[in-house]
């Protein structure tokens, strides 16, 4: 069976395990280097940004994270999306820095801005995502070998991929639809062939 981690130091990891239960593969959490042993690919949840990056540093994971993710599929969402941009605008926050994205942090407002809508998501195919955005970050640029997967109706970046690399602004899973799940594992697939 395949083997997902779940970065599961703060967060919506437990609703992540239960979709990747629901896609038949077998959820791990993560919260020490050793756990990271073995996975097919990793989840960073949702969450706050800040707190992920301080407790990921507190446990020894941001340079076995980096080294994960250079090997093997990673998908960031919301804060998760944080975590792996090469640019966040501010120095002072733990981040891995491994997608080519520049990443506007809560770009929205505050928690009452939070909002949901349906989104055109070509790879996962029709009908429209309804994506669920809480307090979420906003993609202001793509580098080079990023494909852009999602943007709201006002042209906005939401959803990316780059290479086994896959963030999305919002949360997939606080809905029942397990396509954007099913995408990832696609990408594992892909990597372990």
């Amino acid at each position: 069976m395949t083997k997902i981690g779940v970065l599961a130091l703060q967060g919506a990891f437990i609703e992540h395990e239960t979709m990747l239960q629901k896609v038949g593969a077998e959820p791990v959490e993560v919260r020490l280097p050793d756990q990271l042993d073995d996975l097919d690919g990793l989840i960073i949840p949702g969450g706050e940004s800040t707190t992920i990056g301080r407790l990921a540093v507190a446990y020894g994971l941001i340079e076995p994270l980096r080294q994960f993710a250079q090997r093997k599929p990673t998908w960031g969402t919301c804060a998760g999306m944080i975590f792996l941009a090469k640019d966040i605008g501010i120095d002072r926050q733990p981040i891995l820095g491994m997608m080519d994205i520049a990443v506007n942090r809560n770009a929205f407002g505050r928690q009452i801005d939070s909002f949901e809508t349906d989104l055109n998501i070509p790879v996962i195919g029709d009908p429209p995502f309804h994506a669920v955005f809480i307090r979420a970050p906003v993609v202001t640029e793509v580098g080079e070998g990023v494909d852009v997967l999602a943007r709201l109706n006002d042209g906005r970046i939401v959803g990316v991929q780059q290479g086994h690399w896959l963030a999305t602004a919002f949360h997939p899973e606080l809905t029942h639809d397990d396509r954007l799940h099913r995408h990832f594992l696609s990408l594992v697939s892909r990597d372990k062939s």
